[in-house]
């Protein structure tokens, strides 16, 4: 398995202006790819291949008086440039045709040295490498201080070099590691997502949605307004841009940290975790739309995939329009409707239920009978059509 193992890295003066430097003959080497690229469809003219692009934006460019300049960062950087701008058309092309599933792919648009994230890849051909004193080589740059949060597991086959909107650089390095499966363990467990609580589970325990944007609010209101008086580009300006930034980088750390926290544990306490398929993009256009972006739902549950697949558990989605909520758990009856005010309710049968652990354990069972009985066949029950304004289950939200 490839992972990517991230470190915040600490350069000097003259090492954030070689950077500067490098950040921006990548992103003229990538506009000067993509305007040839449109030059030459413009004109009627076959498309420019990979090697010859090669060679127009950076072996020729380099020996005009415009572009001398990208001799004075390292080639694989601005090879890794045009690697990027292949790999957008290859998706774009593949999304027009049909090839590649899921949504369109736009095509390769200009890069700004106004983004937000400015980056550049050093692969093995640039000979990067980590010192005896623990600093992070890089041609062209010297040794940067890295802040070894980690040991890396093997020897990385990439390096990305990172800035961030809030003026922070990063190492992220490529690695590949084995899987380590963790011992066998007997519970499993189903997972309702939700709002009022983050995740609840089949075994009753309830995970608190921490809202960290919300939590944060006052404080990035505060830094907006006070952005939002500057004078465009004004010295003032970039400051207060930088502690929006920075405010919206904190938000964003500690999300990613409970998401890593949580997800471990649950991969570490159970041998099989199923998860509900919510629409998140759906959910992301409706009211609730802050509330749903702010609990990260998707990177969680990426998170949970591919730590399942790392550490030998069983992962699995159930299909969105399975009625979680509207099953019994005990005894299967499927009430008609189930209003998102009812928190609770009793099946005729006699059995009180907590909307949220009921639509979990629902959720645990629908994933075990996915699993293949001994004939290899499924066993799971026959879906019955989940109500419309049930979370997750708006066909085609807007």
């Amino acid at each position: 398995m490839r992972l990517r193992y991230r470190y915040r890295l600490h350069p000097d003066a003259a090492q954030r202006e070689a950077l500067a430097k490098a950040f921006g003959c990548a992103r003229v080497v990538f506009n000067d790819g993509l305007r040839a690229r449109q030059a030459a469809s413009e004109a009627g003219l076959p498309y420019v291949s990979d090697g010859e692009l090669s060679k127009r934006v950076i072996t020729a460019a380099k020996k005009t008086p415009e572009r001398s300049w990208l001799g004075e960062v390292s080639a694989v950087v601005l090879q890794q440039a045009l690697a990027d701008l292949n790999a957008a058309y290859r998706a774009f092309f593949a999304s027009i045709t049909g090839k590649r599933t899921g949504p369109k792919v736009a095509p390769p648009r200009f890069r700004s040295k106004k983004d937000n994230r400015q980056a550049i890849r050093f692969t093995r051909n640039a000979r990067f490498s980590v010192t005896a004193g623990g600093r992070l080589r890089l041609p062209k740059i010297g040794d940067v201080v890295v802040r070894w949060s980690r040991p890396l597991p093997s020897e990385p086959s990439s390096v990305t070099v990172i800035q961030d909107a809030a003026g922070r650089y990063f190492a992220s390095f490529v690695v590949e590691i084995a899987d380590e499966p963790l011992p066998r363990v007997a519970a499993e467990v189903g997972i309702d997502l939700g709002l009022a609580h983050f995740a609840v589970l089949s075994d009753g325990r309830k995970i608190d949605n921490p809202r960290f944007l919300r939590r944060a609010a006052k404080k990035l209101r505060k830094a907006q307004k006070a952005l939002s008086r500057t004078a465009k580009g004004s010295a003032n300006r970039n400051k207060a841009a930088a502690k929006v930034a920075k405010a919206h980088a904190k938000v964003a750390d500690a999300r990613r940290d409970f998401a890593h926290r949580l997800s471990t544990q649950i991969i570490r306490d159970n041998q099989a975790v199923y998860v509900e398929n919510l629409s998140v993009k759906g959910l992301a256009r409706t009211r609730l739309a802050r509330s749903v972006q702010d609990a990260g739902w998707s990177r969680f549950v990426g998170m949970l995939e591919y730590k399942a697949k790392r550490y030998g558990r069983t992962f699995a989605r159930i299909d969105r329009w399975f009625p979680s909520s509207k099953r019994c758990s005990a005894c299967g009856t499927v009430a008609e409707s189930m209003p998102l005010s009812a928190r609770s309710w009793t099946c005729p049968c006699g059995v009180a239920h907590d909307r949220d652990v009921n639509a979990a354990i629902n959720i645990l069972a629908a994933g075990r009978a996915d699993r293949s009985n001994a004939c290899g066949d499924p066993v799971r029950p026959p879906l019955e059509v989940a109500q419309v304004d049930e979370a997750g289950s708006h066909r085609g939200a807007a």
